[in-house]
């Protein structure tokens, strides 16, 4: 598999859970010490900040929730990605470095998100 599909799985969980309104499964495509920043909200640093936050999004626009992966690279254990994603009320994309654990899977370390201003006609 490659490092885009590895990635993108991991966004598939962190998407059902989204969709699903679970803050616990959202928090837990991050790693322990996980980090994001957002224009929508202020730092989420660690993971119980991060599902602290998630406990919020997911009640405000999460029923349709896609994320996909436009470009992805990776060195021995570190990866990073360039992610495009949207709901109901917002659009952008986020960047993101992952770490690889024991199991050999990712779980994402930083994830920055930049807002795309969407306009409905």
């Amino acid at each position: 598999m490659s490092i885009h599909e590895e990635l993108q799985s991991v966004y598939e969980a962190y998407a059902t859970s989204y969709r699903n309104k679970h803050p616990v499964g959202c928090a837990a495509v991050f790693t322990d010490d996980g980090e994001v920043f957002s224009p929508y909200a202020p730092p989420a640093k660690g993971r119980a900040a991060i599902e602290a936050l998630h406990s919020e999004w997911v009640n405000i626009s999460g029923d349709n929730k896609e994320l996909s992966v436009l470009d992805a690279g990776f060195s021995g254990d570190l990866a990073w990605c360039l992610t495009a994603y949207s709901d109901t009320m917002e659009a952008g994309t986020s960047l993101n470095v992952f770490q690889r654990q024991a199991d050999g899977g990712w779980l994402i370390r930083i994830c920055s998100l930049n807002q795309s201003h969407v306009t409905t006609e």
